[in-house]
């Protein structure tokens, strides 16, 4: 409908432009005839506008006889006509359309007086002053660093100069964040699907088989490339899921042994997440080079490696994992889904827990992200992991369905222990489908 209307008015400004051309050029042929000696008879304009019921009707003075269609040049600023007919251009009809008011403001003042009415009130600020106590208002609401707002149009340019700013630099491969690209195909029918992209997908995953379908996928991709049987479908980027594997120690080892070693090897905002959530738990975090990881105190619950290394190094953790497991403590590693198609699983190491993000399967980094992570782990701390588990069931008729087996630690069923996995679609179930069938697609390539 606006997009009509702006047509329509750029129409009625081009014809009256062309109207103004007819008519000057009328005038000039009319006063050379009328200064002419030859019998010519003259004959008025018959261009003559459909548009006048728009303005008003005004006879005109000062023209010669005979010549009553021609254009006068001393015409009122805000009027244009032709021949006696003049016609008023308000100053609102030129202003832009696209304003955000007009465009996404469902009820016009006059509506909303009309249901201020129908409530029993003469304005809608009389409503908000019977409703709103005093208490909590402010006497007046003036924003001097504030101007009227800017227009659709406006916007988008504003938003193209500061897009114009940015620097794009070469990335380098490492800390945990990767160049991709992504097979048209899944960009078109996954990233391009509105159905997936919306700004937030439904937090009851279980209200669809479709997308519990693809979370259950996405857990077999993890647990088939880590090596370990359990496998969640929820959580932000690899720093909060190894901030997440930190607190599964301390949970295991029942909050007895209070220092969570880091090697200096992981990525540093791995580290940093970690130092920060550690508070909470009144853990103590300790980061070390790993020739120089000990346990003599027996108070470390956990230690967290890089597989690879955030400088690309691969390591053989065998022997340092056993050596961790007579001491007791748990080794939770931190993983490349992308490498872990060529090494050796963590699982098969004897990890006890995996983490790691699955950006290298064709999300975009989008600035640092989020992106979709993983936390992987043995059957006996199922328990214990955060998130969502879909798993596979039998519906009341006998057939094989999906449900969402666990959903530990969330806020509509523990609040005052939730730790808030919610994220945005782009990695809630999207981001997740997405790396799978890039997965399935790497897969096929590979074999």
């Amino acid at each position: 409908m606006e997009r009509a209307r702006r047509l329509a008015n750029r129409a009625i400004l081009k014809r009256l432009v062309n109207e103004s051309k007819q008519s000057h050029k009328q005038a000039r042929n009319d006063s050379s005839l009328l200064n002419s000696s030859s019998p010519v008879s003259y004959t008025p304009s018959r261009y003559v506008s459909s548009l006048s019921s728009f303005g008003s009707r005004s006879p005109r003075s000062g023209l010669l006889p005979g010549t009553k269609n021609i254009v006068s040049h001393n015409v009122p600023a805000g009027y244009y006509g032709i021949g006696s007919q003049i016609r008023s251009i308000s100053v609102e009809s030129l202003k832009p359309s696209d304003t955000f008011p007009r465009r996404h403001n469902s009820a016009t003042p006059e509506e909303q007086t009309k249901m201020a009415e129908l409530c029993g009130f003469d304005t809608l600020d009389s409503l908000i002053d019977a409703t709103v106590p005093k208490s909590i208002r402010l006497d007046s609401m003036k924003f001097s660093k504030f101007d009227g707002g800017l227009t659709e149009s406006q916007m988008i340019e504003h938003m193209k100069y500061l897009a114009s700013k940015n620097k794009v630099f070469k990335s380098f491969i490492g800390m945990g964040y990767y160049n991709t690209h992504v097979p048209p195909v899944i960009l078109r029918n996954i990233m391009e699907n509105p159905a997936w992209y919306t700004q937030y997908t439904p937090y009851q995953a279980e209200i669809s088989q479709g997308r519990l379908e693809s979370l259950l996928n996405y857990q077999t991709m993890i647990t088939d490339l880590t090596g370990l049987p359990m496998s969640n479908a929820s959580l932000l980027d690899e720093g909060t899921a190894a901030a997440e594997a930190m607190a599964m120690c301390n949970n295991i080892q029942k909050g007895k042994k209070k220092t969570f070693i880091i090697a200096n090897n992981c990525h540093p905002q791995t580290i940093d997440i970690c130092d920060t959530r550690a508070g909470g738990f009144d853990l103590k975090v300790v980061t070390a080079d790993l020739k120089d990881i000990d346990y003599k105190s027996g108070d470390v619950c956990g230690v967290l490696v890089q597989y690879p290394g955030t400088e690309g190094e691969v390591l053989d953790y065998g022997e340092f994992v056993k050596n961790a497991h007579a001491h007791g403590v748990k080794v939770v590693m931190a993983s490349d889904l992308l490498a872990l198609t060529m090494l050796k699983p963590p699982g098969e190491l004897g990890a006890d827990i995996v983490v790691g993000s699955a950006q290298r399967f064709g999300v975009p980094m989008g600035y640092g992200g989020p992106h979709a992570a993983f936390l992987a782990t043995s059957q006996e701390y199922k328990r214990m992991m955060p998130g969502r588990i879909i798993g596979v069931s039998v519906d009341s008729s006998g057939k094989p369905a999906l449900r969402m087996a666990m959903q530990t630690r969330e806020q509509h069923i523990r609040r005052d222990k939730a730790t808030s996995n919610i994220c945005t679609a782009q990695v809630r179930d999207y981001c997740l489908y997405c790396s799978f069938l890039i997965y399935i697609l790497r897969t096929a390539c590979i074999e």
